[in-house]
């Protein structure tokens, strides 16, 4: 295919699929914009993009189906929500496009850059699981790959003003979608994921807390691997880094630990603070939890049209 980028196409004119977009044309080294397809005609994430030169639809899916170069786009960047992704992917796959879904539906497996990008690279549609998810499941990994990781269990705090309409519609999506993926991927036996939209004014960093209850090792050993995953991770998203020091709590018959009611007297209890600052290409600094997800999304998106044009 020569020097040519591999055309991608976004559903979901929103916060989420217009920020994309931006990371797209500023960003991408193997995508350029092949269509932004909305469904509402007012939208102003379809009058950006047109202003951009980019083909849009008001049309949904159906509108992208009828494109004239619709052959021509080989992946698709779903930030609808769930219940739409459902039916936009059966309509997709009989083209052969790469789907990557940014909603909680989970058709395909869950992907996070940092851990199974690699393993995943031949699904025909992938899940980015959650904002949330994208920034703690790393950490919950990082700590399985030193330890036997029994409980996991993270806390999502971001600003009420960057959750829009599709975000509050999905919260238990939210909450199923990122206990699933903590066990699936982070490898924790056992995961827990919760979600506070904040309303503080000015509003307020995305921030995560990450708690796993593990078996007894050095601390020393999770510590180096977090801050590995934090490298890792701060590739694709440069505002992702740790707030504080990895805390460690030995747990001991003096010292227990209590989770949904069952009381365990051995082991290691380790906490990590996340924060995510945007990069502010279309949404503020504050909006961490959409710029996780749309900087996890292309990665994703860049890593499969290399292997196309390979």
């Amino acid at each position: 295919m020569g020097s040519e980028k591999i055309q991608a196409a976004i559903i979901g004119s929103g916060n989420i699929g217009t920020d994309l977009m931006f990371k797209i044309m500023k960003n991408s080294q193997y995508l350029s914009m092949g269509a932004m397809i909305g469904i509402d005609p007012a939208s102003d994430g379809l009058a950006r993009a047109a202003r951009l030169g980019v083909p849009v639809s008001a049309e949904g899916i159906n509108g992208l189906l009828a494109l004239p170069h619709f052959q021509d786009i080989k992946i698709v960047f779903d930030a609808t929500s769930a219940k739409s992704h459902l039916v936009h992917n059966e309509k997709l796959q009989p083209f052969g496009i790469k789907v990557i879904d940014l909603t909680p539906a989970a058709i395909g497996p869950y992907v996070v850059p940092s851990i199974n990008l690699e393993q995943e690279s031949d699904a025909a549609n992938i899940n980015m699981v959650t904002c949330g998810g994208q920034a703690t499941i790393p950490i919950v990994n990082a700590v399985a790959q030193v330890t036997d990781v029994y409980y996991a269990e993270i806390v999502a705090s971001i600003a009420s003003k960057s959750a829009g309409p599709g975000t509050r519609a999905n919260i238990d999506e939210f909450t199923e979608t990122t206990s699933a993926a903590i066990v699936n991927v982070g490898k924790a036996r056992a995961g827990k994921a919760i979600i506070i939209l904040n309303p503080a004014s000015p509003p307020i960093m995305m921030r995560d807390t990450v708690f796993t209850y593990s078996a007894t090792v050095e601390p020393e050993k999770i510590e180096a691997s977090i801050h590995s995953m934090v490298q890792k991770v701060s590739r694709y998203v440069p505002g992702y880094r740790l707030k504080q020091a990895v805390q460690f709590d030995v747990i001991n018959k003096d010292n227990p630990l209590f989770i949904d009611g069952e009381k365990y007297t051995t082991g290691l209890k380790t906490s990590v603070f996340i924060e995510v600052e945007g990069a502010a290409h279309y949404l503020p600094a504050y909006a961490g939890n959409l710029d996780i997800m749309t900087s996890a999304a292309l990665a994703c998106g860049d890593h499969f049209a290399k292997n196309l044009k390979n």
